[in-house]
């Protein structure tokens, strides 16, 4: 039987939401729009497309939508050299690599950005695959992205978890049918992402790893066992 930990990226792995958010900031000024940080933050997560509709709205000028979200691309892309990893980030997939899980990737970050997470994160030879938001016609919080990673896994949903620190991960993995984790480290308040869906939160990488055996991820059998 095939067990599956699907883990989001940014914010649950990688410590780069509030980059995302000054970048996105920065690239919507330049576009001469005034939004706020706390606004951005909350809409981290989603799809670039997404994101500017649910921040600009679907009245806006969506001929502007390009050259915002370059714009982000860019700003975000002078951090490459040195984004940050959560602690024990690398470790905790590891250890449920060694521990017969099958890691799974599910994120919207490619090219450059994917591998420069993937650098600080550190653990390649435990991740099997990456589902990325390019191979999905619709991203979080759609089920597709989750179930894209379970196909790539070739495991059930029944059998497996999704780590997010979204409210979009926690819908994402709920309709997929998975068992959801939340991590408090992007940001986004444990009642918001326990409304969503997550089952249980832990503070960060560190935390859940510290509680592994008493967690979704340490039940014998999986998440569904």
């Amino acid at each position: 039987m095939t067990r599956a930990a699907v883990f989001d990226v940014d914010g649950t792995l990688a410590d780069t939401n509030h980059l995302h958010v000054t970048t996105w900031w920065e690239a919507f000024r330049q576009a001469g729009h005034d939004v706020p940080m706390h606004a951005v933050h909350r809409a981290v997560g989603l799809g670039s497309d997404d994101l500017i509709a649910r921040l600009l709205g679907e009245d806006r000028d969506k001929e502007q939508d390009d050259a915002i979200s370059a714009a982000h691309k860019t700003l975000y892309g002078t951090y490459f050299d040195r984004l940050p990893a959560f602690r024990d980030a690398g470790r905790l997939l590891k250890v449920l690599a060694d521990g017969g899980w099958t890691v799974v990737l599910a994120t919207s970050a490619g090219g450059g950005e994917l591998s420069a997470l993937l650098r600080a994160i550190d653990a390649d030879d435990a991740i099997t695959a990456t589902a990325s938001a390019d191979d999905v016609e619709e991203g979080k919080p759609a089920a597709e992205p989750v179930r894209h990673a379970l196909e790539l896994a070739g495991a059930s949903a029944e059998h497996s978890v999704f780590v997010g620190d979204t409210v979009w991960d926690m819908k994402a993995g709920t309709r997929a049918g998975v068992t959801c984790v939340g991590l408090l480290c992007g940001g986004i308040p444990g009642a918001d992402l326990m409304e969503a869906g997550a089952a249980v939160l832990y503070d960060d990488p560190a935390d859940l790893l510290a509680h592994l055996d008493r967690s979704p991820l340490g039940r014998p059998g999986g998440a569904g066992g």
